[in-house]
């Protein structure tokens, strides 16, 4: 089968025999929507291109994917407003991570909860934070704020940044998840600074990682083949602490020197083909199953 994304882009088709079991209940983690109909934070890094829950309805319609994560953007800062209109909008199928800071009060984590917010998000990389002295001092912040609820700590951070709170995470009272396999950079293999201790987080439960977004990872586009001895190594460690997600709709990357108010375009990705590495970097069915269906299941509580 195949499907547009907004009105230009195709969808290769997904393979049913490889997904048998899981397709049709897949979850989709970290699709981040943007609406102008929400304002955007002075401060953002980047304008993206605005996106529709509607567009993402016919996306999962085209890769049979039946639950969805909905992941704040940098763009709202700690408005969760987008997010939670669209959680609603899309009902008991969804989940969202939200972004919090000091402003926000204990009620308004209450009604989150209560919406089906599973998360808070640190995304020291979009915003340009690499110093892992920050990263320390902003994760145990996170902890201390949300150490008293079922929620998990989300961070997309470069390895250098996990390495420094490595420690931390180990010793952190929640699940924490890092974002696109922790933004290692796959040219540099499995012996480059802090994948280790990325890959320890991992095969001792202290933490998930996303097998997602290639593109951030990799430039041997289209089919990233850097990327999956990598993600073949995350998987063999710890199977039950390996997330996917799509990353869609794939938002671009803040350009230094660019006015935050000029358009940053989305990058161009056919999420099928994306789907469709996943039986290359897994090849066995019931662990593709355990990844898609059974730890979103348990982390997201679905």
């Amino acid at each position: 089968m195949e499907a547009q994304r907004g009105s230009s882009q195709r969808l290769a088709a997904i393979d049913p025999r490889e997904f048998r079991g899981a397709r049709g209940r897949l979850r989709l983690p970290c699709s981040h929507l943007r609406s102008a109909a929400f304002p955007y934070s002075p401060s953002r890094p980047y304008t993206p291109e605005p996106v529709s829950v509607d567009e993402l309805r016919s996306l999962h319609k085209a890769l049979h994917i039946s639950r969805v994560i909905v992941v704040q953007t940098t763009v709202y800062a700690a408005d969760n407003s987008g997010v939670l209109d669209a959680m609603k909008k899309l009902g008991a199928r969804a989940r969202g991570v939200a972004v919090i800071d000091e402003k926000t009060p204990d009620s308004a984590l209450d009604d989150m909860d209560r919406a089906g917010i599973r998360g808070m998000r640190l995304n020291l990389e979009t915003a340009g934070q690499t110093d892992p002295e920050i990263g320390r001092r902003r994760f145990q912040a996170a902890v201390e704020r949300i150490k008293n609820r079922k929620w998990h700590i989300q961070i997309y951070a470069r390895l250098s940044v996990i390495e420094g709170i490595k420690d931390q995470v180990a010793a952190a009272p929640m699940p924490v998840v890092f974002d696109h396999f922790g933004g290692m950079q796959a040219a540099l293999g499995g012996d480059q600074p802090g994948f280790s201790s990325l890959m320890t987080l991992v095969r001792t439960g202290k933490a998930y990682v996303k097998i997602s977004a290639p593109y951030r990872s990799s430039t041997l586009a289209p089919d990233y083949p850097d990327v999956a001895p990598l993600a073949r190594a995350l998987v063999a460690s710890n199977p039950q602490r390996i997330l996917w997600g799509s990353d869609w709709p794939h938002p671009g990357v803040p350009v230094p020197g660019r006015s935050n108010a000029e358009i940053t375009p989305f990058f161009q990705i056919d999420d099928g083909q994306v789907l469709n590495f996943l039986p290359n970097w897994v090849p066995d069915a019931a662990t593709r199953k355990t990844i898609l269906v059974d730890n979103p299941v348990k982390l997201y509580g679905f």
